[in-house]
């Protein structure tokens, strides 16, 4: 059984599915997927420091800023995904 909690853990493996980035984000990572079109994008999880009462997702688009982000087919089905060194 593979530690799902270190980013190498999916170095050279196609295991690295949305729980895998999920687990990423309570860990404090950025995540992004590969195949996304907007190089340099990425999602992160906020949990603390915000009015919101509960903890979400928020994306951070090419342009900069940020955003709540809802995930889609796509992207839940995706093993294309990875820690961004932020």
């Amino acid at each position: 059984m593979n530690d799902i909690s270190t980013p190498e853990a999916c170095e050279g493996k196609e295991l690295c599915g949305i729980g895998w980035a999920i687990e990423q984000m309570k860990f404090g990572n950025a995540v992004s997927r590969e195949g996304w079109n907007g190089k340099g994008q990425y999602i992160k999880l906020q949990n603390a420091n915000s009015k919101m009462t509960f903890p979400y997702v928020y994306i951070v688009p090419v342009q900069g800023g940020c955003v709540p982000w809802l995930c889609s087919q796509t992207d839940l089905l995706a093993v294309d995904w990875g820690v961004v060194e932020k």
